[in-house]
């Protein structure tokens, strides 16, 4: 019966790139692990099988629903509801360090199916999209808010949208708008035609960024888990944009290299991807992109 429920959890939210996030890692018995985002516990459920105990594991969600999944199920671990920002500093003023650190930062697949939660393009529900459902701003406050050139810079900086000027334009004429099929349908004016990707994708991924305000947590962030890493730990991170993804390569590029005051050796030259087959199994792989790295054991530490 156990087994029936991680089952049925998995197929739910299936965890992204978890052979090789197990190969990076190494988790070994009774090594200590921090997830970052933990959310409903795909990477964690492996990693934490191969560390034996869960009295060094902590598990941080900024997600309501996603914490007491993780309540249930890793009873014994330290679980956060927090950002991973939030969670890395207190964890550092703390003393607290790891040998496994963990940051998937895609959204699971529970948010983006669940219509209420708003990030579903093809979906009707309230413009939310919060991560924090206890935060105040959300998706509906900068669509309805926020002035055209406002609303243009956050698509242009956070989308990469080509047509940022006028899906900002559309959406002011459009105003009130409240639900997140109706905005798509105003976004996708901007792209007459037919497309393999929904062309509001930009447009809801930039928009998502602003509310959560994920780039500059994830700009802060980054050198706070390398603090967060013991002589010879590892840390992956796993992004899904090309923004993220230039974030993670530079801050990890800048703590390694051949000086004498390195503190990193990176673990993959270059962005490990999905391999096909996963991505025939859960399309969210698709645009998956890990990177590892060490914390370098000096002599005398």
């Amino acid at each position: 019966m156990h087994q029936n429920k991680h089952q049925n959890k998995n197929k739910q939210h299936e965890p992204v790139l978890l052979a090789e996030v197990l190969r990076y890692l190494e988790p070994k018995s009774g090594e200590s692990y921090l997830d970052l985002t933990a959310g409903y516990g795909g990477h964690a459920r492996a990693v934490t099988e191969r560390v034996g105990s869960l009295a060094d594991v902590t598990l941080v969600d900024r997600d309501f629903d996603a914490v007491k999944i993780l309540q249930q199920e890793f009873a014994g671990a330290n679980i956060r509801q927090q950002d991973f920002l939030t969670a890395s500093r207190e964890l550092l003023d703390g003393k607290k360090q790891f040998e496994l650190i963990l940051a998937d930062l895609g959204v699971s697949s529970p948010h983006l199916n669940k219509g209420e939660r708003g990030f579903a393009i093809n979906q009707s529900g309230p413009l939310d999209m919060r991560m924090d459902q206890g935060q105040a701003l959300t998706a509906d406050t900068i669509v309805n808010n926020y002035s055209e050139a406002e609303l243009a810079g956050i698509l242009h900086s956070y989308g990469e949208e080509p047509k940022a000027d006028r899906i900002a334009r559309l959406i002011v004429q459009a105003r009130p708008l409240h639900r997140s099929d109706e905005l798509a349908r105003v976004v996708s004016r901007a792209w007459p035609g037919r497309y393999r990707i929904h062309p509001a994708t930009r447009t809801f991924q930039a928009l998502r960024i602003a509310v959560n305000d994920e780039l500059n947590q994830l700009r802060q962030a980054l050198p706070l888990w390398i603090k967060l890493l013991n002589p010879g730990g590892r840390l992956v991170v796993i992004s899904f944009h090309s923004l993220e993804d230039r974030l993670v390569k530079q801050a990890l590029a800048d703590a390694a290299g051949d000086r004498y005051d390195a503190e990193l050796k990176l673990l993959t030259k270059n962005p490990v991807t999905a391999a096909a087959n996963e991505t025939v199994n859960n399309p969210r792989a698709r645009s998956a992109k890990l990177r590892a790295a060490a914390k370098i054991n000096k002599k005398g530490n």
